[in-house]
């Protein structure tokens, strides 16, 4: 019998060293009851991470779920305005409460908490960290069919929390067609599958440009990497979502429930479909 390591990932023995990996998900509010949990991620910053929770929620919300957005970017919320909310977020004895749009999708944000939208949060990871967490424990999110996580981009303290404590059943990751995007996204694709959360698959943004006069399709940043890198991490290819100024004035303006057709209506009806 070979020396204990004390490593009980590597070894089958067994024996009374052995212990159970530890568990770090917290538990919800206790008047929250949320089916599924969808992060947004990805290893590279303005690739679209919130236009495709914002669509995905309000494609979800359409088909008659009860949905609800956490913005886990924490120094960098835009959720709010992307639905044209700007009144600050209120609290009872049961916790917070989040705010809600006029479609009825429900939102926890820094944004809500702030005097103004644009004071700055300058604060440490940890503290980052936890404040996401407490937007799981501390929310009264009440009834939901899915509630999507917004994240910051990399692989730092924000996207370790989220997979860590909250009970995540899949992700969606958002690129861009260059291939130094494909390069970084794969970090993210990777830190999920080592924290063992699932892959859902890959949405490319900023595909091509549609010309509204010819209707041709033009490769503005360049050629698509969506297919050969969906190949290489084995991966479903979600979408292709093209150059669209006008869903851009929508994130802008605040009307982003309403806009249509939805890019990623399909999307949802496959998601909701697993």
């Amino acid at each position: 019998m070979s020396e204990c390591t004390h490593d009980c990932s590597s070894c089958s023995s067994n024996c009374g060293e052995r212990q159970q990996p530890h568990d770090f998900r917290k538990p919800c509010n206790a008047h929250s009851h949320i089916k599924k949990v969808i992060a947004v991620v990805s290893g590279k910053g303005g690739v679209g991470k919130s236009t495709v929770t914002c669509s995905l929620a309000a494609a979800m919300a359409a088909r008659g779920k009860k949905v609800g957005i956490l913005d886990a970017d924490i120094t960098g919320p835009s959720i709010p305005r992307a639905f044209g909310i700007h009144q600050h977020a209120m609290g009872t004895d049961d916790g917070i409460l989040p705010v809600e749009t006029a479609g009825g999708i429900k939102m926890m944000s820094l944004n809500l908490l702030t005097d103004n939208e644009t004071d700055p949060v300058i604060w440490r990871g940890p503290v980052i960290a936890g404040a996401v967490e407490q937007f799981w424990t501390d929310v009264v999110w009440g009834e939901l069919d899915y509630l999507f996580v917004d994240m910051p981009p990399g692989t730092g303290d924000v996207p370790l929390t989220v997979f860590q404590s909250l009970p995540v059943d899949g992700v969606v990751v958002v690129t861009a067609p260059q291939t130094l995007v494909g390069m970084i996204v794969t970090k993210a694709v990777r830190m999920a599958e080592m924290m063992k959360v699932p892959v859902l698959g890959l949405v490319e943004n900023y595909s091509f440009f549609r010309c509204p006069d010819c209707g041709g399709e033009h490769p503005i940043f360049g050629e698509s990497t969506i297919d050969a890198l969906g190949a290489e991490l084995n991966l479903p290819v979600l979408a292709k979502l093209p150059l669209d100024s006008s869903l851009a004035n929508a994130m802008d303006e605040g009307t982003v429930e309403g806009y249509t057709p939805n890019p990623l209506a399909q999307v949802a009806a496959q998601l909701d479909a697993e």
